[in-house]
């Protein structure tokens, strides 16, 4: 069963059923994320450490994303994708699970260390799967669904941990492992039997290299605006927000659960827009507005002192990286191709993220500690705007060939297929 999207030369084109799984079951696995977010700082911080010592439990999951990304790209083409994403979400259930039994601060570290190995195995696997499984031309609007799908767990998630929290900071580690276990039975159930999941397994295919991959202006601006993205949202954000609101708002820990999801919401009312926007304007100006909105709204969300100024620069911020991930996950799709295997250069774009990830928290902490949120929060915003800086020279690599003229193009060595836009043809010029 799929959905009708959109359409090429006077054809209607579908989402096939697999992206509506990978959604379903990036939903579930956000509610989980979600519900564990604002306790994981909290938590940490129980343990009589210091503000930058509960920063690093959130910096530690992406050191060893960062560190295993490499290997988890190798692991596609020796057991296939599919097995590759629900071995990794059984590993990040099993290790969150225990969280909740976590008796010192160093048994915490190590258990979100060894979820980042999990989490790391289910990103790559899954993004590659969604760049096979899509036709080029809804690249966009599908990455807006597989981010809507993160997004709207999200909303959910954090208000429901808010709660859980005034039970225990322990519970919902529990309720998060139960989460990817459905996940985990989602994506067996209706993955198992798919065909173009056994089409993706086709070891013919060429690998495309990382060296291949950065010689192009777009892929090398995605690594940095996602880099920003990782240091903000899922650095910063998860390990300074929390804080933020007890320390300077002087609110309880649940607000901070009720923070995240109303950045999450700002980022589901823009990323079907941004997706659909994606596949008809372009992927490069969609970015470069994203990264200045999430600057502006990150800056400002650091000199607040009112829950009402807190609300709206947190919706801003929300908003702006709504707008940012579909087009620049499309980007980096657009140059793998359907035609390549990917492995080596989606493990790369994620460890820009996972980069980013690891140092927000550490520096903007001990910046924080040091000065003040506000200037934590100033910094972080910066990083947006140097990586617009970085995208103003970027390549638009929406596909912009008819479908039945691409065949012909790639036989007579013509450029500006949909498969990879500047990737055979005008390697040259990026470099120039």
């Amino acid at each position: 069963m799929s959905v009708v999207t959109g359409s090429v030369a006077g054809r209607t084109e579908r989402l096939p059923r697999e992206v509506w799984v990978l959604v379903a079951a990036n939903f579930v696995i956000a509610v989980g994320y979600g519900i564990v977010a604002p306790a994981l700082p909290t938590f940490a911080h129980s343990f009589n450490v210091s503000v930058t010592a509960a920063s690093i439990v959130v910096s530690v999951f992406a050191v060893s994303r960062l560190v295993f990304a490499p290997a988890s790209g190798r692991l596609l083409a020796i057991i296939g994708e599919r097995k590759v994403y629900v071995t990794g979400l059984l590993i990040v259930a099993v290790t969150t699970g225990l969280c909740a039994f976590a008796e010192a601060y160093w048994h915490l570290l190590a258990l979100r260390a060894l979820a980042g190995i999990g989490s790391t195995m289910f990103t790559v696997s899954g993004v590659a799967l969604l760049v096979h499984v899509t036709p080029p031309t809804l690249r966009g609007t599908a990455s807006g669904w597989w981010a809507n799908g993160f997004l709207l767990g999200n909303v959910t998630g954090p208000i429901i941990g808010g709660g859980l929290i005034a039970v225990s900071l322990r519970t919902p580690f529990l309720v998060y492992a139960g989460a990817l276990i459905v996940a985990v039975g989602i994506a067996w159930w209706f993955l198992r039997h798919s065909t173009l999941i056994a089409a993706a397994a086709d070891d013919d295919k060429p690998v495309l290299t990382v060296r291949e991959a950065v010689r192009h202006r777009s892929y090398r601006a995605a690594l940095a605006s996602n880099f920003a993205n990782g240091w903000t949202v899922f650095g910063v954000r998860i390990a300074l927000v929390p804080l933020f609101v007890t320390e300077v708002l002087h609110r309880d820990a649940a607000f901070a659960g009720t923070a995240m999801a109303i950045f999450a919401a700002g980022n589901v009312v823009m990323l079907l827009v941004s997706g659909k926007l994606a596949d008809s304007l372009g992927r490069k100006p969609l970015v470069l507005v994203g990264l200045m909105v999430s600057a502006g709204g990150t800056i400002w969300l650091g000199y607040t002192e009112t829950v009402p100024a807190f609300i709206a620069a947190t919706v801003l911020a929300g908003l702006g990286s709504g707008l940012l991930n579909p087009p620049q996950q499309a980007t980096v799709a657009d140059v793998v191709g359907r035609d390549r295997r990917g492995g080596p250069a989606l493990a790369t774009f994620q460890m820009a993220a996972d980069l980013g990830a690891i140092l927000g928290p550490v520096v903007a902490g001990a910046l924080a500690q040091a000065t003040s949120f506000g200037a934590s929060f100033a910094l972080t915003g910066a990083l947006s705007v140097v990586a617009a800086g970085v995208w103003l020279s970027a390549r638009e690599t929406r596909p912009h060939v008819e479908p039945e003229t691409i065949g012909a193009q790639a036989g007579s060595g013509a450029c500006g297929t949909d498969e990879a836009p500047d990737l055979r043809c005008t390697a040259d010029a990026d470099r120039r």
